[in-house]
């Protein structure tokens, strides 16, 4: 008589590969392609389902997990943020969660760095330029974007992606200076040339790129609001490859549209799917989908580690993964 498998249910589609593993290993059900669960599917996948995967287009929140059934064993998040997950009411509930840290670090930076040189080398205005036809040739005075080599960049946020941001910025020939929660280990700062500003405040006025790359926690909501996008560089540029809601996304409007700031990239936004058309108008905005970790080996990667939370819940060892309410 063979094994009984975990029922695992998952809240939307994944990558083809990843359901085949899902499949072979788990009793599995895939979620719908167009839209994540929610309402009433949702509940009854989380009184059906002993492992429910879940994304950050999901909201599982303490009430969510009050319809949870006695079954429900673990939230097995398909991505490294779970600030979309009560992690503590789910913890009162004896639902462990557990993410996928650092499969995505590569990938993210790498978008970090595509949004400063897209700002300030104005390459969606070039774009655009030949989609319409009315380019008529070179001239001196065309597009004249900035040189990002001896610029300030100034991290927001210095763990896993932070780090590789600063190592990616450092070979473009960029000064780095950072600010995080915990100041960095002295031979950590000095393999990647980078300067621990104590006070936000002061390196975000002496900054000539902004990137955020910290986690959207309580703390840091509206971390980047009016008064600090005030003490910005007339010329500075906005890059957010992070959580949305660490800006006041109407501030940093208000502030483009009035020329204060040089400009904004950003990979996320505060409400989500719902972007400020104002922001969107803007020609020195360069704006996507939140494709920061879209890449086909870092989908794989996601999933790996997710069948490997999964696995270790069956075979009743520790969850390599397991994120704590007091971490969350």
């Amino acid at each position: 008589m063979s094994e009984k498998r975990l029922r695992v249910i998952a809240t939307r589609r994944l990558p083809e590969g990843v359901e085949r593993q899902f499949a072979a290993r788990f009793d599995f059900t895939p979620g719908p392609a167009e839209a994540p669960l929610g309402g009433e599917a949702l509940d009854a996948a989380l009184r059906e389902a002993e492992v429910l995967v879940t994304t950050l287009s999901d909201r599982i929140s303490a009430a969510c997990l009050e319809a949870a059934g006695e079954r429900l064993r673990l939230l097995a998040n398909f991505g490294a943020g779970v600030d979309h997950i009560d992690v503590a009411a789910a913890a009162r509930h004896g639902i462990a969660v557990t993410n996928t840290p650092d499969v995505a670090t590569e990938d993210t930076a790498d978008v970090t760095m595509v949004l400063i040189l897209a700002v300030t080398r104005r390459l969606p205005e070039a774009f655009a330029l030949l989609q319409s036809g009315e380019w008529d040739g070179w001239s001196p005075d065309l597009l004249l974007g900035g040189r990002i080599a001896g610029r300030n960049l100034a991290i927001l946020g210095m763990g896993r992606i932070g780090q590789a941001v600063a190592r990616r910025a450092a070979a473009f020939g960029m000064t780095i200076g950072y600010h995080n929660r915990n100041r960095l280990p002295m031979e950590v700062e000095e393999a990647l040339g980078a300067r621990w500003w104590s006070s936000l405040d002061q390196m975000i006025a002496q900054a000539d790129v902004l990137s955020i790359n910290c986690p959207h926690t309580p703390a840091t909501y509206h971390l980047v609001n009016a008064r600090r996008i005030a003490l910005m560089k007339p010329g500075a540029v906005v890059v957010n490859t992070s959580r949305g809601e660490v800006i006041d996304e109407n501030a940093l409007t208000r502030a483009l549209r009035a020329g204060e700031i040089g400009g904004a990239g950003l990979d996320v936004f505060e409400k989500r799917r719902e972007i400020n058309p104002r922001l969107r108008a803007l020609p020195n905005v360069v704006l996507l989908p939140h494709m920061g970790s879209a890449t086909v080996e870092g989908r794989l990667a996601m999933g790996d580690r997710v069948i490997a939370n999964i696995a270790a819940l069956a075979e009743g060892v520790p969850l390599p993964d397991l994120v704590r309410p007091q971490d969350a």
